[in-house]
């Protein structure tokens, strides 16, 4: 009698329980953008045009791990000639190093949100730590694909010495503002 009582209640609060939910990034509208200071005159803008990957999140666990892949050979300084340049060995060497990638190991939460995703991140064969802070998190039904999204901006600081992409340096700034858009559609 007492084990179909348990089975009972358990089969009531089982929907109560949130499980991991994994979202595809959308590659249309998820960009990874950089910007440096270009010998003290200003500050450059540029972006990658193609990201892929995805994020799993649990609401209730208020766990969540991201993994993002980016093509490096998609920069976009707003030039041609420039974005050739930037893909060259004394930047990004997109030949040998195709993508950028990061990978969360971490993300802490402060309430219902993510507000920093640690992770590694992956340039040119070089790993180093970073920890993204969280400027804006969504999740709510897409209003046209009528699923289930999330939509988030982090940003983080990197220096490109140290990730073997430092001509230039000090004159074109080390420090480079990585800023992330994403968005991502529940599979």
């Amino acid at each position: 009698r007492y084990t179909a009582i348990i089975a009972i209640a358990t089969g009531f609060a089982a929907p109560a329980l949130a499980a991991p939910v994994t979202y595809t990034i959308d590659p249309t509208h998820t960009f990874a953008r950089f910007s440096y200071s270009h010998f003290g005159l200003s500050t450059q803008l540029s972006r990658f045009d193609k990201a892929s990957g995805t994020v799993v999140l649990d609401k209730a666990a208020k766990t969540a791990s991201v993994d993002i892949v980016i093509d490096t050979k998609s920069v976009d300084t707003g030039y041609a000639t420039f974005n050739e340049h930037i893909q060259g060995p004394d930047f990004l060497d997109t030949a040998q190093f195709p993508t950028a990638t990061f990978k969360s190991t971490k993300v802490d939460f402060t309430g219902d949100k993510p507000t920093a995703i640690h992770g590694n991140l992956t340039i040119k064969g070089v790993t180093k730590p970073v920890t993204l802070q969280v400027t804006n998190f969504i999740s709510m039904p897409h209003p046209m694909l009528k699923k289930d999204a999330i939509g988030a901006d982090a940003t983080t600081v990197i220096k490109r010495t140290e990730f073997n992409a430092g001509k230039y340096a000090p004159n074109v700034g080390d420090e480079v503002t990585i800023s992330v858009a994403l968005e991502a559609i529940r599979q």
